[in-house]
């Protein structure tokens, strides 16, 4: 349980997780300097680094001389952001902490207004790209805010905040859940805090900008170690809400649905580009991107969204779910093509009728996949157990 909220320290550890960023550390610490000096506050810059062999070390000993930083170098185990972030937080000087990247996307000046959130009864603030007043650099290509929209859309019922992928936050450390309810693994640390510990949040808007220095980190391996968080964070909310009565279960495993075909989508896009990149067809690419999103989705529906239900053996499923998914992709391009065609206020307002194809085929894909794919009741029966009640399968 939560105690009373902890009284206000004027000291701050700022943990900022790093991969060969060693060329944009010495203008980090200047920002910061600049940013904090004029506080009052203690402060540290504590840099948690994956083994970067670039040159970290030598810089931090210099930049040492001159303010508070120092460097921890994880060694021997595997490249990962959010246990980076976690070993910082524990290894901080101060329990009150703010993360941040290090390739100044985060601008160190919103530091004081995200501590001043936390001492107006914020249990984390959030740097808020999507928030009112926020933005994200206007270089950023039209592929690219829709890949950041879409992604943030995913998580976005699973909290109550604009923009729950941000990396820049401030929390104390002693609200946090303790480390064993916590399954790291992925970028996106603020996320797993707001949902495994249910904070209470409170957005400050930022400016993001894109790194001037160093390379993106962004590729496959980290939006499928995102998808994964996605579907554990779901299953963790689901069985929070096992108790839940008919309807509300039902829209529970709706939203969830919802949420694994928006991942679908995503990873069909992403294969469809890179199966490009590497020079397929563009025709040839899209038939193949279907397979790779159908199958995660009904893996993750498997285990996440209709987890609760018995198990059936995978193929046999696996081919059930493509046949629903290509029947709501009917229904979705039909229902268009039917509103379109017969109502002249859908053909002059075609994005509603869009919508309302999507909402059609998503619908029906739903009801196909509880009651056809993953057979609850027929299951129930073939495997021995009692029958269901036709309650039991929402």
């Amino acid at each position: 349980m939560r105690g009373s909220p902890p009284a206000r320290v004027e000291a701050v550890s700022v943990v900022v997780p790093t991969f060969r960023e060693a060329a944009g550390l010495a203008a980090l610490v200047e920002r910061l300097v600049s940013a904090l000096a004029g506080c009052g506050w203690e402060w540290e810059l504590l840099l948690v680094d994956d083994d970067s062999d670039d040159g970290t070390e030598r810089i931090v000993g210099e930049l040492a001389r001159t303010a508070p930083v120092r460097l921890h170098v994880r060694t021997g185990v595997a490249r990962d952001l959010s246990r980076s972030v976690l070993l910082g937080i524990r290894l901080a000087r101060f329990d009150r902490i703010v993360v941040m990247d290090a390739d100044l996307s985060h601008p160190p000046e919103r530091i004081p207004r995200l501590l001043a959130a936390l001492d107006a009864g914020a249990e984390l603030a959030l740097g808020s790209r999507y928030g009112a007043g926020g933005s994200v650099d206007p270089s950023w290509s039209p592929p690219r805010l829709l890949g950041s929209r879409l992604a943030t859309a995913l998580a976005r019922p699973l909290v109550s905040c604009g923009d729950p992928l941000s990396g820049f936050f401030a929390v104390d450390r002693r609200i946090l859940p303790a480390a064993d309810r916590l399954r790291p693994g992925g970028y996106k640390i603020a996320l797993e805090l707001m949902v495994r510990g249910r904070l209470r949040v409170a957005e400050v808007p930022i400016d993001f900008r894109d790194r001037s220095t160093g390379a993106s980190k962004m590729n496959l391996r980290v939006l499928a170690a995102y998808l994964g968080q996605l579907a554990r964070l779901y299953a963790f909310r689901a069985r929070r809400g096992s108790g839940q009565g008919r309807l509300g279960r039902l829209a529970r495993r709706l939203a969830v649905f919802g949420a694994v075909g928006a991942s679908g989508f995503v990873l069909d896009v992403a294969c469809y580009v890179v199966l490009q990149w590497v020079g397929l067809d563009h025709r040839l690419a899209r038939g193949i991107s279907f397979w790779p999103a159908v199958t995660w989705n009904w893996f993750a529906n498997r285990r996440v969204t209709f987890g609760d239900f018995p198990p059936d053996r995978r193929v046999p499923q696996w081919g059930r779910f493509v046949l629903a998914s290509l029947t709501g992709l009917i229904a979705n391009a039909g229902g268009y093509a039917g509103l379109t065609t017969f109502l002249a206020w859908f053909d002059a307002h075609r994005w509603v009728a869009l919508v309302a194809g999507v909402g059609l085929g998503a619908i029906l894909n739903f009801a196909l996949a509880a009651r056809y794919v993953f057979r609850a009741e027929g299951t129930a029966v073939r495997h021995g157990s009692r029958r269901r009640g036709s309650d039991e399968v929402l």
